[in-house]
């Protein structure tokens, strides 16, 4: 890969990861709102049914966009763009089909995958999305084989937009038409107001894909004449409707295998979770401290925050697949390894000191976000212990993209297989035989992610070599992060204590020592790093708007 394909990368990659993380900021922001709205019971509801829909949009939709990116990029690799397009056409048609079917099936189905009735009735205002989604996914993997994240990415923040706004408005509107009432559903008592609030958000999920899916259909129709001309100057062989199914299906089928138990995580364990709890334990389903209040905190809350920085990642694999098939396509594998190892680094370098920073100032940042009193400790804790799961799911969604992009499609299913066994044994035994509520989701969910980012590293390194610099990716941000987590942590300990006589008001005080800790936080961690020589201008400058960032650093001496 040339200088420029690589700086074309980071470029992509970076907007795609400023529109992931704007995106889940965005999710932040309403989901505090939401959250005082609904309740930690009604956030209880929205997850559950929310983890049964991400498992059908698994299998009939979600996948499309990274699968359909692959197949493409190789065509247009070899300039065969007829066919890439051809590709793109049928691909419209296996999502009709397929999304259709996964549609029907959660909606007619919502009972077997929900464990009470309040979450089946949440489910089936989901079900219409999974066909929409489809379409979605395969213009942005459309545009993405282009090398274009910029369709992608403003797609998103549109779809997190209209979620916002319809999920919080929704939520507001039936929770008061709802009230304080409960209600019965198939002979199963439950809270009007936080059942009525979780379809209001729910409601949230289908505008926002609809409102994305309008606008990729707006850009390939202004694009359609640069597409066709492009399709007109290619005189080769144009690969047959059949063909192209079966490239398609051939394709799409491990991907689907690959992320669908790669995030069945989180169904299987609200599947145990809810049914250990309500028919081995008996404990209530409803109210504060009953099983929908401990998993809305869990889902909503904790796992909402841990998210953000995963965007990053998420975002650079999804740039990263494009470039590593098409290196393989041209047979120069050491040109993929190489940008394995410069994705690795700054995933790294940004993965590893949130993590360390989210453990650090776990409690002021919940209070910041989610600041009702109380599920505040409870909430504070969790999100502390999951702090780790940042690194590892970070990693592990890197080497996935990368066995995805050079073909070995069946080794983060099998990985992903044993690492769900091993996590949902371990969930059984630690709620049937101990204590522990949500902190057994915790510690399973800790394991999952490290066990993932384990057994896809064993898997990467039997089919291209990585030439990963253990001490400037990992070693180095760790130092950095360590030092930078204690000063954040005393600097927060010390403001609260001279500032709590003079700011009033609890929420403000926390506001504006957390925010100070976590400008030093950065200050403190660039500086470290840069010293320790884990960091040069040509490695910050590949950070999402880098080129700010470097400026912003000599000006303060520290480059």
């Amino acid at each position: 890969m040339s200088e420029d394909s690589k700086k074309n990368l980071f470029k992509q990659a970076g907007i795609l990861a400023i529109a992931g993380i704007i995106s889940r900021i965005i999710g932040l922001l309403y989901n505090s709102p939401l959250a005082a709205i609904i309740g930690d019971e009604g956030n209880g509801y929205y997850s559950g049914a929310f983890q049964a829909y991400t498992i059908v949009l698994m299998i009939s939709a979600f996948s499309i966009p990274s699968a359909i990116s692959k197949i493409i990029a190789g065509k247009l690799a070899l300039e065969e763009y007829r066919s890439a397009h051809r590709i793109f056409k049928c691909a419209l048609i296996y999502v009709a089909i397929v999304g259709g079917i996964g549609s029907l099936a959660l909606f007619m189905g919502a009972d077997l995958f929900a464990d009470d009735a309040g979450t089946a009735l949440v489910l089936r205002f989901f079900a219409p999305t999974v066909f929409l989604f489809g379409f979605l996914g395969v213009l942005r993997g459309y545009f993405q084989a282009h090398r274009t994240m910029t369709p992608t990415s403003i797609s998103q923040l549109l779809e997190q937009i209209l979620n916002a706004v319809i999920s919080v408005f929704g939520a507001l509107w039936l929770t008061k038409l709802a009230g304080d009432e409960t209600m019965i559903i198939a002979g199963e008592k439950a809270s009007k107001k936080a059942v009525y609030g979780a379809i209001g958000s729910s409601l949230g999920t289908g505008s926002g894909v609809i409102t994305a899916l309008i606008f990729m259909c707006v850009v390939y129709f202004v694009k359609r004449d640069k597409i066709k001309s492009k399709i007109d100057s290619d005189k080769g062989r144009e690969i047959s409707n059949s063909d192209a199914i079966k490239l398609i299906v051939s394709i799409v089928t491990p991907f689907i295998l690959s992320t669908c138990i790669y995030n069945l995580s989180g169904f299987l364990n609200f599947s145990i979770f809810s049914r250990v709890l309500r028919y081995v334990r008996e404990m209530k389903i409803t109210g504060a401290y009953g099983i929908k209040w401990y998993y809305g905190i869990f889902t909503r809350k904790a796992m909402v925050i841990t998210n953000i920085p995963i965007a990053f990642s998420a975002a650079a694999a999804s740039a990263m697949i494009p470039e590593i098939s098409t290196a393989f396509a041209k047979g120069d594998k050491k040109d993929a390894a190489e940008t394995v190892a410069g994705v690795m680094r700054v995933m790294m370098m940004i993965s590893i000191p949130c993590g360390v920073g989210l453990f650090a100032l776990a409690r002021p940042v919940m209070m910041i976000l989610f600041p009702q009193k109380d599920s505040l400790g409870i909430a504070s804790f969790y999100l502390a212990f999951l702090a780790i799961t940042v690194i590892f799911y970070s990693v592990s969604t890197v080497t996935n993209a990368v066995l995805q992009g050079t073909g070995k499609l069946k080794a983060p299913v099998v990985n992903a297989a044993i690492a769900l066994v091993i996590q949902g044994v371990m969930l059984v035994l630690l709620l049937s035989f101990t204590d522990l509520i949500g902190e057994a989701l915790c510690i399973v969910t800790i394991v999952y992610s490290l066990l993932m980012c384990i057994l896809n590293n064993i898997s990467m390194k039997k089919h291209i070599v990585v030439p990963i610099d253990i001490k400037k990716t990992y070693v180095l941000p760790a130092i950095a992060a360590s030092v930078m987590g204690i000063v954040a942590y005393f600097l927060y300990a010390v403001l609260s204590a001279l500032l709590g006589g003079i700011i009033a008001g609890e929420y403000w005080l926390n506001l504006l020592c957390a925010g100070v800790s976590i400008l030093v936080a950065i200050f403190v961690y660039f500086a470290v790093l840069i010293k320790i020589g884990g960091a040069a201008r040509e490695d910050i400058l590949k950070f999402p708007k880098g080129r700010s960032l470097v400026k912003a650093l000599e000006k303060i001496k520290l480059l």
